[in-house]
């Protein structure tokens, strides 16, 4: 059935991205720190989608390698969060084209019309306040290689420009060199490693072309070990057409309980396995 897929797809000259949608994160739980995936109530819980209809486990494969994790939302055709490990970054951006993932648009054992259940290049063409809004930034990866794994539009939602060029990319390059600076390997306390989770809250009725959500907020987080203990971070923003804005660090307890909580409802979020609660100070 794949190679069906893949045939169709080229067929109508869509780039795809050999990835892997899962029942659980067990093959890329990695890029999770213990290896626990995070929980959101009634959307994932024990590695698993609480709403496969909807809820799609993606291990983002390329090259014959893992390289990050991602829960997906066919409904609103952007993810809920990309999950990678920070082990430093390369320099340089890579012209690829942009991927779909073929397995999302396979529907009762039958392909369906291209890009039914995640968002296309196409969507995003002639659009001049919003582009494609990475979240594992390809400036977040070690290598080229892993860098060109982030072009699929699996890991990206609709943000707009200038927020995405303009507060969000600084936030993203202050994270890394704050990382660089401040975590360690534990094992390996010459190497670099932060397990980073970002995500976007859905909009309640705001949609690019009448079918992938905007956005409302864009957020982040990192844990990793500092020398003595393990330490996070946080970010968020509101997606908004907005350059000028100053993305300040929050504590871990503070993205969950005063945002992420607010934003989905009832029941407790962990992001970091309950770990990494002390705030790293910059």
């Amino acid at each position: 059935m794949r190679l069906l897929v893949v045939s169709l797809l080229l067929l109508f000259g869509l780039p795809f991205i050999m990835t892997e949608v899962v029942d659980s994160f067990q093959n890329c739980r990695e890029f999770f720190f213990n290896e626990q995936p995070p929980v959101f109530p009634g959307i994932l819980n024990n590695s698993v989608s609480q709403d496969n209809n909807r809820y799609k486990l993606i291990c983002q494969k390329y090259e014959t390698t893992y390289r990050f994790a991602t829960l997906y939302d066919t409904t609103n055709r952007i993810p809920v969060f990309s999950a990678y490990k920070y082990t430093g970054s390369y320099t340089g951006r890579p012209h690829k084209p942009w991927k779909i993932e073929p397995q999302l648009e396979t529907l009762g054992g039958e392909m369906r019309e291209p890009c039914v259940h995640q968002a296309s290049s196409e969507d995003y063409w002639a659009q001049s306040a919003l582009n494609r809004g990475h979240l594992f930034p390809n400036a977040h990866a070690p290598d080229n290689i892993t860098a060109e794994s982030t072009f699929t539009l699996t890991n990206t939602v609709p943000q707009y420009k200038n927020f995405n060029n303009g507060s969000w990319v600084r936030m993203e390059e202050e994270v890394r060199s704050i990382m660089d600076s401040h975590c360690r390997d534990r094992d390996d306390p010459n190497k670099m490693l932060a397990y980073v989770l970002t995500g976007a809250v859905p909009s309640t009725a705001n949609f690019l072309k009448h079918k992938v959500n905007i956005p409302s907020n864009m957020w982040t987080a990192f844990c990793c070990y500092n020398g003595t203990t393990w330490v996070s971070q946080t970010h968020r923003a509101e997606n908004k057409d907005s350059n000028t804005n100053q993305i300040n660090a929050k504590t871990l307890e503070n993205l969950k309980s005063e945002f992420l909580q607010n934003k989905y409802g009832s029941g407790a979020i962990v992001l970091f396995n309950n770990e990494c609660s002390e705030f790293l100070k910059t």
